[in-house]
């Protein structure tokens, strides 16, 4: 007797039709996919357009003001918009905006991260939810509540530090005290350490709440340490988030207006300590001098706003382009 071996073969699925893979090749397909792709192109090219107006508004504008400025605009230590010839320069706000921010990143991100890892990997839930809610709530604070802070309360208390760092620091020059009220460029760096520090831990800890179970358990099958699976495991992979969280953190020190104004008695020369009183910043002297000045005052003053726009630009460049090397270490790559 003949035996027969019978096989299951699947029906063949089937082909879309030539029309159908057309469609598929141009996109979406259906009208809710298609008013989609619309929105999501219009929302993009909209945002490009804004920039470039924002762009276009402040260098007309700006043209107009340095076109008439009798002294040089980058190196100049005055802004005296007011005479004839006016004389204005950027050369002190562009000193301290970035002086001030990058004490406040130096002291913010290394805090920043130690809070987020001590609350996604070491204090237990009962302790890290409380303690997240918290650094939530202090993001929200206005920054004149941290101004009035940092004048009432931080700038009467530095003394103490300011002191110590004279007497330990001081011969570097940098930390050099002649006494006086604490309102220098140490203090605003204090203060913006301060501001930022919620944003790049709350951007931080969720970042390493991404990464991957597996990996975390491979480096401790492999004997690892709990230190050594975040230096191995943890960190690599959040790294470019937290390269992130601190672009968002120094944006906001960047421009930083009122806390600044508040705490800061400013002036236009370059100290060459950081704990003498005076200096400025881009937003702080817009906020100061704009709801004096004049027609001409005001193009001046958004003269500055340019530069601090185009710093702006060039520090998330930086970090995109810093992010880009670094793609192997992304979530999306994991």
């Amino acid at each position: 007797m003949d035996t027969t071996q019978i096989t299951d073969t699947p029906p063949p699925l089937p082909q879309p039709s030539t029309g159908e893979q057309k469609r598929a090749a141009r996109g979406a397909t259906r009208p809710g996919d298609r008013i989609f792709l619309g929105l999501s192109r219009g929302s993009g090219i909209l945002l490009l357009v804004i920039m470039a107006a924002i762009a276009g508004f402040l260098t007309y504008r700006a043209a107009l003001a340095i076109s008439k400025d009798d002294g040089n605009f980058l190196t100049t230590f005055e802004w005296n918009t007011g005479v004839n010839p006016p004389v204005f320069g950027i050369a002190v706000l562009a000193f301290g905006t970035v002086v001030s921010s990058i004490i406040a990143m130096v002291i913010a991100v290394p805090v920043a991260v130690a809070i987020a890892l001590f609350l996604t990997h070491y204090a237990p839930r009962r302790l890290s939810g409380p303690i997240a809610y918290v650094i939530d709530l202090l993001a929200a604070v206005p920054s004149i509540v941290y101004g009035l802070w940092g004048a009432l309360i931080l700038v009467p208390h530095l003394n103490g530090l300011f002191g110590w760092l004279n007497d330990y620091l001081g011969w570097t020059g940098i930390f050099e005290w002649q006494g006086g009220a604490a309102r220098s460029m140490l203090t605003v760096g204090i203060l913006l350490a301060i501001m930022i520090l919620p944003i790049i831990t709350n951007v931080s800890r969720e970042v390493f709440r991404q990464v991957p179970q597996m990996h975390e358990e491979a480096a401790l099958a492999l004997g690892a340490t709990r230190w050594e699976v975040i230096r191995m495991a943890v960190l690599p992979f959040g790294r470019s988030g937290v390269i992130s969280a601190s672009m968002l953190g120094l944006g906001r020190a960047l421009g930083e207006t009122m806390a600044v104004a508040t705490v800061l008695s400013p002036d236009f020369q370059i100290h060459a300590s950081l704990l003498d009183p005076g200096g400025g910043t881009f937003a702080q002297n817009i906020a100061s001098k704009f709801s004096e000045a004049t027609e001409f005052g005001r193009d001046a003053l958004i003269a500055s706003g340019l530069v601090l726009f185009v710093i702006t630009l060039i520090v998330n460049g930086a970090a995109r382009a810093i992010i880009a090397r670094r793609k192997e270490y992304s979530g999306a790559n994991a």
